[in-house]
Order: structure tokens, then sequence, then C-alpha cells
């Protein structure tokens, strides 16, 4: 499995680009969006991949963040929606915007790619709506590495407390809509709003929260 690829871009597309890494050159199709943000040919590039095997045929896919890539996988997973499907929606929207669209269960978004009707809309918010938080909270959360110089009595060792659920929650739907780019103080006042009103989980909570801070 190919999942990374960084060299030199040596060509430009419609719908795919070309990178040379070590003197192979590798045709990567990515979305409109993708490809907007890429530099110029010549220069450096390095995109997440996924490969697409079929009995006659292998396609890479080439994005932006681990996030985008899985969001991909998903769409891939729900009936109807192919490669092309996929990098439609994700050309669009983006992964923010696929997160806030199946969060929400806004199907006019996801309509509003190319090629995608209401039936297979209703189809993706349905099926992935449940899945859509832990993929925007994905990345948020990372271990701090132990200090090797620290030296602890072993009669001072204490087990630390395990946060309370509900906080636990809280901070997940926070790093989450953090990751939308929703500035701390908005995203902090909706989320205790949501919680306030009975959302419990994460996924309740950032789909509360949404609401709460999406334009009227």
């Amino acid at each position: 499995m190919i999942g990374r690829l960084a060299g030199r871009l040596i060509l430009r597309a419609g719908d795919h680009v070309m990178i040379d890494v070590g003197g192979v050159g590798y045709v990567v199709f990515v979305s409109e969006r993708t490809l907007a943000t890429l530099p110029g040919t010549g220069e450096a590039v390095a995109l997440y991949t996924d490969l697409l095997v079929r009995e006659d045929l292998l396609q890479l896919f080439g994005f932006l963040t681990p996030v985008e890539k899985e969001w991909h996988r998903l769409l891939m997973s729900v009936q109807g929606i192919g490669a092309k499907a996929s990098m439609a929606i994700l050309g669009a929207l983006g992964a923010d915007g696929v997160s806030r669209a199946i969060a929400l269960g806004d199907m006019a978004a996801i309509k509003a790619a190319p090629g995608v009707g209401p039936k297979i809309a209703q189809r993706v918010v349905i099926e992935l709506k449940d899945k859509a938080p832990a993929l925007m909270a994905m990345g948020t959360t990372s271990a701090v590495p132990p200090d090797p110089d620290a030296v602890i009595a072993p009669d001072t060792v204490a087990t630390p407390a395990a946060p309370a659920p509900m906080a636990n929650a809280q901070a997940e739907a926070l790093s989450a809509l953090s990751n939308l780019g929703y500035a701390p103080a908005d995203a902090s006042r909706a989320v205790a709003e949501a919680a306030g009103e009975g959302a419990a989980d994460t996924a309740a909570l950032i789909r509360a929260a949404l609401k709460r801070l999406a334009p009227a």
C-alpha cells in the first residue's frame, strides 16, 4: 500500500498530477480543491495517498491531510459512491465541510457536489453521521512523552483519577470544533449550551454545538 508520496511535481492536469519520486513518475488523481493548493511544476510536493485496486486498473488518489483521506475511504463505503463521486464531494466541500454537513444532516450541501443526487446525498448523511465526530476529532489528542530525567520515589506514586466521562466528551467536542476553525470562546459557549440541554456523548455535543454555531 502506498500511503504517502513526497517528491517533485512534474505534471499538472485537470484531475491529476504526476509526482517524480526517485526517478519514478506516479500519477495521482486529486480533487479540484487539492489541485488549487499544490505548488507549481518543478516544486516539491507531498500527498497522502489511497490506492484503488481493480482487476484491470490501479489508481492513486491524493489528499492534503490524513482526515481528508479517511473521508474518501468512508464516502466510498457508501453504496453508490465511487472514487469519482467521493472526489467531487471533497472537492466541493473539503474535509471540514463534509464533516459539518454530515454532522448537521445537511443533505443539500452534499447534493451540491457535481454528479451527486438527492438519494445518494441522503444515504451519505444517514450512513456516516455517527462516524463524523471521530474524524472531526482525529489527531487532536497527543500523548505527552514522559520526562526521562524525572525520578519518583516509590512511596509517592499515585494513580491519577480518570476524567469524568462528561468532561472528556466536552473536551473532545471542543477539540473537534477547534479543528473546524471555530474560535475557542464560541466553541466553548456552544458546547456548554449543548451540555446544558442534555447532550452527553461526544457525537451529540458536536451536532448540537454545530447547530448553535451555524449562521442563522
